[in-house]
């Protein structure tokens, strides 16, 4: 069983360039059939397209809403120049995506950074304001979904310039992917963890509960319940497409026995 995470920088390359390439990232990480594909930075509106264009099953989480309240307006004034916009308007999304064959039993998500949340960790933690403000800014989301034997939880973590703030979302997130899946499911968590090894608290604790170890940076497919080769990054020359590198973030995967 393969397993893919991909942060895909809203449709962008790598330098950022007025036109968008969401369409074909997503149809490069699905051309050599994975069984599951987890993507961060999705705009909303692409939600509603991703099935299309994978040939694959969509499940979607909207993190953080387009700012004037319309996906498709969103896109339009996107569509201006993707570099600079980004997601200024189209809000942001995650989303997993399944293989046709494999049926999905339920699927859940949870808030990473609730206001509650956010006022306890910033006290442990001593955060100054601007940090504590920066924090607020967007919302951020893990979302799960369930196969028979199979549970895969997407997360992208915040980005504050602290690495403590996302390891307080990796360990809130890793408790939901627990607590969601079966005693007897294999469990992945994945997806753009925004904390590297180095700084990470919560990735030494997470072998301890039986996941792989992670693997340098920050985007990572962490398994537990099953033999599993060792996750590794796309060489850049895999993901550039007609000279243009797509994205600033490399697809990580992992093959599970």
């Amino acid at each position: 069983m393969l397993v893919r995470t991909w942060n895909v920088f809203h449709g962008n390359v790598s330098p950022p360039e007025r036109a968008g390439h969401l369409e074909e990232m997503v149809r490069l990480t699905a051309e050599d059939q994975p069984d599951v594909v987890c993507l961060q930075e999705v705009p909303v509106w692409a939600l509603r397209n991703l099935a299309e264009w994978s040939g694959m099953q969509s499940f979607g989480a909207v993190a953080a809403r387009p700012r004037l309240g319309s996906a498709e307006l969103g896109r339009l004034i996107t569509e201006l120049n993707y570099g600079l916009l980004r997601s200024a308007f189209t809000g942001q999304a995650n989303a997993i995506l399944v293989r046709a064959g494999l049926r999905v039993l339920e699927t859940d998500s949870i808030v990473l950074n609730p206001a509650a949340f956010r006022r306890r960790i910033a006290r442990e933690l001593g955060l100054d304001r601007g940090r504590s403000m920066r924090w607020a800014k967007e919302r951020r989301v893990c979302h799960a979904v369930r196969t028979e034997k199979l549970t895969v939880a997407n997360l992208h973590g915040s980005a504050v310039h602290d690495w403590r703030v996302a390891d307080a979302e990796l360990l809130r997130a890793a408790t939901f992917a627990d607590a969601f899946a079966e005693p007897d499911d294999v469990l992945v968590l994945a997806g753009d963890f925004n904390v590297i090894r180095e700084r990470s608290s919560t990735l030494t604790e997470l072998t301890g509960w039986g996941f792989t170890k992670p693997i340098s940076w920050i985007d990572q497919v962490l398994v537990r319940g099953a033999e599993s080769g060792h996750a590794h990054r796309w060489p850049d020359e895999r993901r550039r497409v007609h000279g243009k590198l797509l994205s600033d973030h490399a697809p990580v995967e992992v093959t599970i026995e």
